[in-house]
């Protein structure tokens, strides 16, 4: 009995001394990852661009079940220029990175006909070239921790969903990037995707119809949870020391039927 007891501490606690850092995770599934990461021993910096006091709650609330085991940064990742001090400043907290969770993301339709250079700015932006360039900053120090990268990518990257062309293509590009990088990055650092399918609806939600159509095209018939996206980020970390360059579907089937 006590053997097993002390094997189950040390599997609850096996990213003991990890640090992970989460973009946009004040809210929503990206808090999802950082408690998830967090429960299983790893040390969290939490990103927000401008849910700060969100981010702050977030922070304290970890920091009362384990001291000084989540920081905060607050940046808007469409300023390229300062995401090497963010990578920099999150591998400071703890001497190092282990897990770098390109999560942040803007989501809005773009219909054609109505399509501006700022949609194509934004989108692009926060699913593509944040990404990218937040990764190449925070390179140096996951290959010295032998680290992993995780992008949360869609399973619209490889089946449009109408109304979104500009979202698609970005998420696409980061389905492409993600392998790329694998390819670069190794074999010191692994890097994966996520596809999400209907998890959260968005904040600008979608109507009723439109959520019942997405749901009756999924093999288990209900939308996911935070916490199924947060489970797979923490297996990728922690258990997939043999997977990189994959892009694994959190869909409840929905990509067999889209």
């Amino acid at each position: 009995m006590t053997d097993q007891g002390e094997n189950q501490v040390t599997d609850c606690n096996s990213l003991q001394g990890k640090t992970a850092l989460i973009t946009g995770a004040a809210r929503r599934i990206g808090a999802e990852i950082a408690k998830t990461l967090h429960a299983a021993g790893a040390n969290v910096v939490i990103h927000c661009r401008n849910s700060l006091a969100d981010a702050e709650q977030l922070r304290d609330s970890l920091n009362a079940q384990r001291a000084n085991s989540a920081q905060v940064l607050q940046l808007n990742l469409d300023e390229t220029g300062k995401l090497d001090k963010l990578a920099a400043d999150a591998a400071t907290f703890w001497g190092g990175l282990d897990c770098l969770v390109n999560n942040a993301s803007s989501f809005y339709p773009t219909p054609v006909g109505q399509i501006t250079l700022d949609d194509w700015d934004n989108l692009f932006n926060s699913n593509l070239k944040a990404p990218l360039f937040l990764s190449q900053a925070a390179a140096p120090s996951l290959r010295q921790s032998q680290g992993c990268i995780i992008n949360m990518v869609d399973i619209h990257a490889s089946r449009p969903m109408r109304k979104h062309p500009v979202y698609c293509a970005a998420k696409a590009g980061l389905a492409m990037l993600t392998q790329s990088l694998a390819r670069e990055l190794g074999p010191e650092v692994r890097v994966n995707g996520i596809a999400p399918g209907a998890i959260m609806w968005p904040e600008n939600d979608l109507d009723e119809t439109t959520k019942q159509h997405i749901i009756e095209r999924t093999a288990l018939q209900r939308h996911g949870e935070p916490a199924d996206i947060a489970k797979t980020v923490l297996f990728l970390l922690r258990d997939a020391d043999y997977i990189t360059g994959q892009i694994i579907p959190v869909d409840g089937g929905r990509s067999l039927n889209m």
